[in-house]
């Protein structure tokens, strides 16, 4: 504590360790400075949220503890755990077929707080619910229910089954009785869990008993000739056995010392038992049943059960009573499967659990020697994949196998995208190619999230949870995902791997916040993205970019790089050792591949390049095609994509979208650091006007320079400028940006004339008014949609005036 590790580090191994004595398995933890004296990051893993951020309270609670050489009590800590721990882990049926997918590499995701899951992304997931799939039959399910049903349906296809009857009147048994004589067993017809149920019944007042007892779970009430044997269940998936087990009701040996209530409270001692199906056996209670057969033997639960002496507390062996289960699938006869496998097939349910009654399982399956008693559906897995004896049998394992065939991994193709500027248009562009050769499309973005080209949520949506919500889509069989640099430090992904990756560019923007200072800590925050890419994947980087070329180190798979220069020596390099790369070369823009180069396209002819001259749209157009020739599409339909991606609203809202009003040229764009603010001057400086105006502003969670460098680069670009403010300054007053921008605007050694007009549409209105035709106005917008709505508002309001005066 006083001359070792941080002590970061030391709340970091006593959070995985709470958690690991709780009974989650937690290894990976990771501890770093902040950059400021005993300020760390810690990062822990866990099996359950709500458990691992509470060991992570706690863990600081008794590292403290220590530090002030005081006592810590840890055990209703460690009760607390379990408790968190149980309340959310999955079952152990649902558990299997999860631990499956991620052995194969299958993606998965909770879609509740229970048991609901999706494996796989888009239009190739399938879905469970505990062990009922998507493609379980309703009317199976159904069927399995009403259980005379499904005896009915086996008699008739001359599977044994036992006689029976279905009464709905206690005055029905007598004659019930009369028919089928005794031993009986008497059960609900559409019970389950054993619920309800009563064997070897041999009298007529245990049949009555048994009858109210039943009818308390059901109308409808079974009376069935018991078969003598040993319980089994059989486990059919994809109409295959796949495990049959043994099982034995809840049983107690007596050591000739312990009263038998002691011997059930060892019993429930044993860490495999607990609630319910959390665990992998249940707990025995003390019920009526248990009541019922201590009386039968004249034993009372303080009876010394004498020593060797074993005694059965439950009539069925369901394990929800506390059974126990021994696994047999090597004894089943070949015979037997076939008989197996044909009644799933008659019920037509794709995982079923069946009840069999046998004396001896290793012999021909006869009406003298066994008989199917219950087809369940949705069964579960615990006998099987933990038998009490026996060897585990892969249930999980077959799920996965029926739902993904011949190694499919359920995946679709995900192009991430982040960088500082050009992130958005990368993304929609990529989306638009996409979509033009055929696709059905997911997109998200910081304007929305994009279903088949329908927006199905606005605003800031570029983080994981809008990432889940395109790949929970159905329709979807590609994503293109824009990926911010908030959304990363917060949450992560929203995915696990990519299949490409796009880095733009890496710039001043969003520094001195969460404790991202410099370049190169942004530049490790956009890394994640590469670094997530697969190891059969491509990684899209900006050979132009010094921060983005380096991220290559990280890329598992493949690389490509695009460059505004041909002769760039990375570009030369890359493409002579077989890689892939995009490049401008006087007007064209070209593609190398696999040692061929060929000229794709003029960069004037791409709509969003504004004719060529806009830099900055022409890297954001080379890494969409590095990403469409990766995915396989045409050049004829690359082209095809470039050339009908306009620079408009519907297209591409926000940026670079172009209006004509009273002969002024007008240009909405979202630009918002100092990095677009070089690029947009590079541009402007291309066009000619008789004079230019930027109705401008600046984010007030940005540094003091990074707002001054807006104003000095305005100041440089634009002949007239007005100052606006955002509906949410983030953080600072209004005046106070107006004073950086001004004080930007005033460094320059340029007459410049500064208006501050705060509400963005009479900032517009304003610089309408007060401008020459034939004027640039340039508009740095916050709220796009608002902006474009405006903007089409007085467009349309010109447009009636010309059509009225005939001009």
């Amino acid at each position: 504590m006083k001359q070792g590790t941080w002590l970061g580090h030391v709340v970091e191994h006593v959070a995985l360790e709470i958690q690991c004595l709780a009974g989650m398995e937690c290894g990976f933890g990771r501890t770093r400075s902040t950059g400021t004296h005993a300020e760390y990051f810690v990062v822990i893993s866990y099996v359950s949220a709500e458990a691992g951020k509470y060991a992570a309270e706690i863990a600081v609670a008794i590292v403290q503890a220590v530090a002030d050489n005081q006592p810590y009590d840890v055990r209703p800590v460690l009760e607390r755990l379990k408790q968190l721990y149980q309340a959310e882990k999955l079952g152990p049926s649902t558990q299997s077929i999860v631990d499956a997918a991620i052995a194969r590499g299958i993606p998965w995701r909770r879609l509740d707080a229970d048991s609901y899951i999706q494996f796989g992304l888009g239009k190739n997931q399938r879905r469970i619910r505990a062990t009922m799939t998507d493609a379980t039959s309703n009317i199976a399910v159904e069927s399995v229910q009403d259980k005379q049903h499904v005896k009915s349906l086996l008699a008739a296809n001359g599977i044994p089954v036992p006689a029976g009857k279905l009464i709905i009147a206690i005055d029905q048994l007598h004659e019930t009785i009369h028919e089928l004589g005794f031993p009986l067993v008497i059960k609900p017809n559409d019970g389950n869990h054993g619920r309800g149920v009563t064997t070897d019944i041999l009298d007529a007042k245990a049949a009555r008993e048994a009858f109210v007892k039943a009818q308390m779970e059901s109308t409808e009430v079974l009376v069935e000739r018991y078969i003598p044997g040993d319980d089994y269940r059989m486990l059919l998936v994809d109409f295959k056995l796949v495990a049959a087990s043994k099982r034995t009701p809840a049983t107690i040996i007596g050591d000739g010392k312990s009263t038998i209530v002691d011997l059930i409270e060892q019993e429930n001692a044993r860490s495999e038992r607990g609630i319910g199906h959390q665990n992998l056996l249940t707990v025995i209670t003390i019920d009526e049943q248990v009541t019922s057969i201590l009386h039968e033997h004249k034993f009372t639960l303080c009876t010394i059960l004498p020593l060797g002496t074993v005694l059965r507390l439950k009539r069925t062996a369901n394990l929800s009573t506390g059974g126990t289960a021994e696994d047999v699938t090597a004894l089943i006869p070949e015979e037997t499967r076939a008989l197996m496998e044909r009644v799933a097939r008659l019920i037509q349910l794709d995982i079923c659990g069946i009840d069999v009654i046998s004396k001896d399982i290793r012999q021909p399956f006869t009406a003298a020697m066994a008989a199917i008693l219950e087809v369940n559906a949705a069964p579960g897995f615990r006998m099987h994949i933990h038998p009490s004896l026996g060897k585990a049998q892969p249930a999980g394992e077959a799920v996965i196998d029926m739902l993904f065939p011949e190694g499919h991994t359920g995946r679709i193709p995900i192009v991430g995208i982040t960088g500082t500027n050009g992130k958005t248009t990368t993304t929609r562009l990529v989306a638009h190619l996409a979509a033009c050769s055929g696709l059905h499309v997911g997109c998200t973005t910081t304007e929305g999230i994009y279903i088949d080209g329908h927006c199905v949520e606005s605003g800031d949506c570029s983080g994981p949870r809008s990432a889940d919500t395109v790949l929970r889509d159905s329709i979807v069989d590609y994503a293109v995902l824009e990926c911010a640099r908030g959304g990363m430090l917060r949450s992560g992904l929203g995915f696990d791997q990519c299949d490409i990756s796009i880095v733009t560019n890496v710039a001043e923007d969003h520094l001195g916040i969460n404790y991202v200072h410099s370049l190169e800590d942004l530049a490790r925050v956009k890394a994640i993205l590469p670094e997530a890419t697969s190891p059969k994947g491509l990684a899209v980087l900006n050979a132009d970019d010094r921060y983005v070329s380096r991220m290559a180190s990280v890329v598992k798979g493949r690389v490509a790089f695009f460059s505004m220069d041909a002769n760039h020596n990375q570009l030369i390099e890359h493409f002579s050792t077989g890689g892939m790369i995009c490049y401008l070369d006087r007007g064209w823009i070209y593609i190398g591949a696999r040692g061929i180069k060929t000229k794709l396209i003029k960069a004037k002819d791409i709509p969003i390049t504004m004719a060529g001259k806009y830099d900055c749209m022409i890297q954001n157009a080379m890494a969409a095609i590095l990403a469409a020739l990766e995915s396989g599409f045409s050049f004829d339909a690359i082209r095809l994509g470039l050339k009908t991606f306009l620079p408009t609203p519907e297209m591409n809202l926000g940026r670079m979208n172009e209006f004509w009003i009273a002969g002024r040229h007008i240009l909405v764009d979202y630009v918002h650091n100092p990095h677009g603010y070089v690029a947009l001057k590079k541009f402007i400086e291309r066009l000619n006007a008789p004079e230019k105006i930027g109705i401008i502003t600046a984010t007030g969670d940005r540094r003091d320079q990074d707002i001054v460098e807006i104003g000095v680069l305005s100041a440089q670009i634009f002949d007239k400028i007005i100052i606006r403010h955002d509906k949410d300054c983030r953080g600072r007053q209004p005046l106070q940006i107006s004073q950086l921008l001004m004080e930007g605007i005033m460094s320059v050694d340029k007459l410049v004339k500064i208006d501050v007009i705060s509400d963005e549409k009479e900032a517009i209105k304003h610089a309408l008014t007060h401008s020459k035709p034939g004027a640039l106005i340039l508009l740095s917008s916050d709220d796009s949609r608002e902006s474009l709505d405006y903007m089409t508002d007085w467009q349309n309001v010109e447009g009636q005036i010309r059509e009225y005066y005939g001009t």
